[in-house]
């Protein structure tokens, strides 16, 4: 088979099986993190950043409209890097394709290179040995080879042949890839979806499992609405139509005199046919109307029907519930100990995210639209996390909000530590409070879960180690001599004067015991405070400064 050109309902299914090729590789991919701490992710914010952009996407014909909310999907969806990289490459491929009804092999190629474009964009210092340098190569090393008898399958092909060439040579461009023996993760989780996507063009067809990462659907209040109140935003309703050919039936369907019917009834109208499948999204007053109509023609296969009034007025108890303030923090944190240190210290939002789930930037952008202020600080305490509350900021299109890009909870307590409400000046509290974050070392302490070895630093798969600001500096089999010396690692620990001590969840009270005194021992000046933050993947997180 020649595919010269694809539309909506193909990229579609290509995109499902992408995703599904993505399911089959993504412990693999996750076990491509090359730290030895159990956060490997890659492959998880990848398929959860894809997945989202699915399932937010509607059924069109017109691939320029099914990118549209495929592509938003993503973005509002993504979570990591490695998530917020794949959402950027697919809104510069949707932004090249916008308008294109059918995708030939000369918009796939601008679009493809639009995309890595896009990503390399969004990315303040863009490493190379990664999924940007494997899709930028990708398709520069073939744009010259396109030509009116290519087919999409060949150009797909040749596209995933030249990236598995670069992803090869991905550990000589990273020398931490190199060390550890691996490939770029990213890189191969972008490639997974790909080859999913020739798959489907050639006929093997793979089904996304169902998975349990999904949030549950938001609860109707259905308070909100009773006899009193007023109904003016009417319903929202989409189905989808299964043309019959039983006598009964009217078989002189038009899609075109569809939709002038539909208008009639309600508006923000979306009807796409598919052979004998009608897709359509409808908002109005008049649900029996239109259910009548399309029964003329055939049968529900789905049917879904809103009252967006409740959303109307829930939405409005939400603005009439905010407290105005003058500068508002949002924080993301792991562990219900943290998320009360947080709120206690003054935290607006507290969004239970961190190492083993990365937050998502819809996740901001429900926060943000909780607040009433005229600024908001965003702490996304941990570096995994920073793009997507960037990219939040971008879609949301406020710009009363700054990202301060705290790489650690610690980084995070000291800016709030920082802030001074008393203040009327607003400019003067968000500088005070990023100094906070550019003043602190943090160190880590926690087990590693694979063998690692880089530069001078190696350890073994169930050793204690210490990080400084991300960074390996000790290991041993003793948790506590391990921080006492991460501790005499840092070069002005003797002019710091505070210590924040979180314990980590399961650790027990002794052990702080033991640390506190070991600590007081050797620096009998500094400072010290412990708190039960309880936060998984790190035994002790420790803030300097």
């Amino acid at each position: 088979m020649s595919i010269k050109k694809i539309n909506g309902f193909q990229l579609e299914q290509m995109m499902k099986n992408g995703l599904a090729a993505l399911q089959a590789q993504e412990d693999e991919i996750n076990r491509l993190n090359v730290f030895p701490v159990s956060d490997g992710d890659t492959g998880t914010n990848m398929r959860l950043t894809l997945e989202n952009g699915i399932r937010y996407a509607k059924t069109a014909m017109n691939a320029g409209e099914y990118l549209k909310k495929l592509s938003e999907g993503m973005l509002l969806g993504a979570r990591g890097n490695s998530g917020v990289i794949l959402s950027q490459f697919y809104k510069g491929f949707y932004v090249e394709l916008a308008r294109c009804a059918q995708i030939g092999v000369g918009e796939l190629r601008n679009g493809l290179i639009k995309g890595y474009r896009t990503a390399y964009s969004a990315v303040v210092k863009p490493a190379e040995g990664t999924i940007l340098t494997v899709t930028r190569e990708g398709i520069e090393h073939i744009r010259g080879q396109i030509t009116r008898s290519t087919s999409v399958e060949q150009l797909m092909s040749m596209y995933i042949a030249e990236m598995k060439k670069t992803l090869a040579m991905t550990p000589e461009m990273l020398p931490v890839l190199k060390e550890a023996g691996v490939v770029d993760s990213g890189a191969l989780g972008f490639i997974a979806i790909t080859e999913g996507m020739l798959k489907y063009l050639y006929g093997d067809v793979m089904l996304p499992a169902d998975t349990a990462d999904a949030k549950p659907p938001k609860q109707i209040n259905f308070d909100l609405f009773n006899e009193t109140s007023l109904f003016e935003d009417g319903y929202c309703m989409e189905f989808i139509l299964q043309l019959m050919n039983a006598p009964k039936y009217n078989h002189h369907f038009r899609i075109s005199s569809f939709i002038e019917d539909l208008k009639l009834y309600g508006n923000s109208i979306v009807a796409v046919q598919d052979g004998k499948r009608v897709k359509v999204h409808i908002h109005t007053m008049h649900p029996a109307k239109i259910i009548m109509l399309s029964q003329e023609f055939g049968e529900f296969l789905t049917f879904k029907l809103e009252n967006m009034q409740v959303q109307h007025n829930e939405h409005d108890k939400e603005l009439k519930t905010k407290k105005h303030k003058a500068l508002a923090i949002v924080a993301v944190v792991n562990g219900e100990g943290m998320k009360s240190i947080f709120s206690e210290l003054g935290c607006d939002i507290v969004i239970d995210g961190g190492s083993t789930m990365n937050t998502s930037s819809q996740e901001f952008i429900d926060a943000f639209a909780q607040l009433d202020a005229d600024a908001v600080v965003v702490l996304p305490n941990n570096p995994n996390i920073i793009l997507a509350a960037e990219q939040a900021v971008e879609l949301y299109g406020a710009d009363n909000i700054t990202v301060l890009p705290s790489r650690s909870v610690a980084e995070g307590y000291f800016a709030i530590a920082m802030d001074l409400s008393i203040s009327e000046d607003l400019d003067f509290r968000i500088r005070e409070m990023r100094n906070g974050l550019k003043n602190t070392v943090t160190l880590c302490e926690t087990t590693a879960s694979r063998d690692y070895t880089y530069h001078e630093i190696s350890c073994k798969k169930g050793e204690e180690i210490l990080l400084i600001n991300n960074k390996i500096v000790c290991v041993n089999s003793d948790p506590k001599q391990a921080i006492i010396d991460g501790l005499a690692n840092v070069e002005d620990i003797d002019d710091r004067e505070t210590c924040i001590v979180f314990r980590g969840e399961g650790v027990a009270q002794e052990a702080e015991d033991e640390l506190c005194e070991a600590i007081e021992e050797r620096w009998p000046m500094l400072e010290i405070e412990f708190v039960d933050g309880g936060q998984s993947v790190y035994h002790w997180i420790i803030g300097l400064t």
